[in-house]
């Protein structure tokens, strides 16, 4: 897609709207991923069309997998486990998808070809050292042997090995793509996750009747999956993204006099976060008609202006709101009083160094910061009204262009946000649904 930036020259308007949020990108990986290990033929309505999510489909795909759409359901033709098309020399492109690259090495860990695995310029930065370790004792090789980025070369065994792997990271990535490994690995492979994560994985792979089995304790998870335990082709109806969500509700917190109803959208406890912090900050959110779904918690979120104020978050919160810090550092600029979030070093192995891009931007529009070590201190301004122009650098990160485009409805001014088009790599109806609650917005 073209490059493009977004001009914001007026602050949003007061809006009571009822909107739906575009599908789950986390869960329309996974549905893909193991809709293609199923057998039979499965159904996936409302699967998020991102470019992300887009390069999932191609690359099953290109490893015989065959998907088709039609009237917004898509087909997607399973052949059980172990029934990927595969070849020496295979080049297999996953864009700017982390999610994508890490969970195909899990799956093609079983196949003893000679694949290369390659991203964008940006997803070639990012470190995959933390899969290539536990994959390797599963019985993958990946080549060159010293090289911790993309593109690399992997090569699967014909007899991979159960194995028992410690989660220390929180990495919902590396848990499912060791879950994928593990699928069609004979014995039972025990994953203990010391650091909790999203389970979408998990709860897919539950309600299907797939070979997993979870045991909660109190400080830890400890998951057994069954290797070479063939489950059916399934239904499945994906809610709305939470992560996407964030950016609505964070808006409507900074307007004056706003109400939003976003329907329909996953309330899973590992994604919900955002929420937790929020009220802790005085924000007006109310979950109504929940109902569990396929494993997931879903329900409509109803979110009314607010006057917030600031926060101690530990770093025991990263994990289930990971991806809405950029958005959470906005509210805190506008907060009451010095707000802490502790624990984000993670943030900078993002699209870019988001942590530290983010505490660029607010300083740049006139929010005191102290940066150190993963902990960022926000001093709030209630009162803040930008009157001058900004350019914000994105660094082709979508969670940054849409914090900067919020910030730009609520603190006033004439911002101009550049490289947007990545927004398209998580949320392509982004710009739409914002024009449909009265954003206003120039493309350049």
């Amino acid at each position: 897609m073209k490059s493009f930036s977004v001009i914001v020259k007026k602050k949003i308007n007061k809006f009571n709207k009822s909107i739906s949020i575009d599908g789950d990108k986390s869960i329309s990986h996974r549905a893909l991923f193991i809709s293609s290990q199923a057998c039979g033929v499965s159904k996936i309505k409302g699967l998020l069309e991102s470019e992300d999510v887009l390069h999932t489909i191609a690359a099953l795909k290109k490893l015989g997998v065959k998907i088709v759409k039609y009237k917004n359901i898509h087909y997607i033709y399973g052949n059980g486990l172990g029934s990927l098309k595969t070849r020496n020399n295979l080049k297999i492109k996953t864009g700017n998808s982390g999610t994508l690259a890490r969970m195909l090495m899990g799956l093609l860990t079983n196949y003893a070809h000679k694949i290369k695995i390659t991203g964008d310029k940006s997803l070639n930065k990012r470190p995959m050292e933390r899969i290539f370790m536990p994959l390797k004792k599963i019985g993958c090789k990946f080549e060159p042997t010293n090289k911790k980025t993309l593109p690399i070369y992997i090569t699967g065994s014909e007899i991979p090995t159960a194995t028992n792997h410690e989660e220390k990271i929180g990495s919902a990535q590396v848990k499912s793509s060791i879950i994928f490994a593990s699928l069609d690995a004979p014995g039972i492979t025990t994953i203990k996750e010391l650091k909790k994560s999203r389970n979408h994985t998990e709860n897919i792979l539950r309600f299907i009747g797939g070979g997993i089995k979870v045991k909660k304790f109190k400080n830890y998870n400890t998951i057994y999956v069954i290797g070479q335990k063939n489950f059916d082709a399934f239904n499945l109806t994906i809610p709305g993204d939470i992560s996407s969500a964030a950016f609505f509700i964070v808006l409507t917190l900074l307007a004056k006099n706003s109400v939003i109803k976003l329907k329909n959208v996953n309330l899973n406890p590992t994604r919900t976060g955002i929420i937790t912090v929020l009220k802790k900050m005085n924000a007006q959110i109310k979950i109504v008609n929940t109902k569990i779904k396929y494993g997931e918690k879903i329900g409509n979120i109803i979110v009314k202006s607010s006057n917030l104020n600031s926060i101690n978050c530990p770093a025991s919160m990263v994990p289930s709101t990971v991806d809405e810090f950029t958005i959470l550092m906005i509210a805190a600029a506008k907060a009451k009083g010095t707000t802490t979030f502790a624990g984000l070093n993670e943030l900078n192995k993002k699209e870019s160094p988001r942590l530290n891009l983010m505490n660029s931007i607010l300083n740049k529009i006139g929010i005191k910061t102290k940066l150190k070590k993963g902990t960022i201190k926000i001093f709030g301004n209630p009162k803040i009204n930008l009157n001058k122009s900004y350019k914000i650098q994105s660094l082709f990160d979508h969670r940054i262009c849409m914090s900067a485009f919020v910030m730009g409805q609520t603190f006033g001014g004439q911002i101009e946000v550049k490289d947007c088009n990545s927004i398209s790599t998580s949320f392509p109806n982004f710009l739409t649904l914002m024009k449909k609650i009265g954003a206003k917005y120039e493309i350049k």
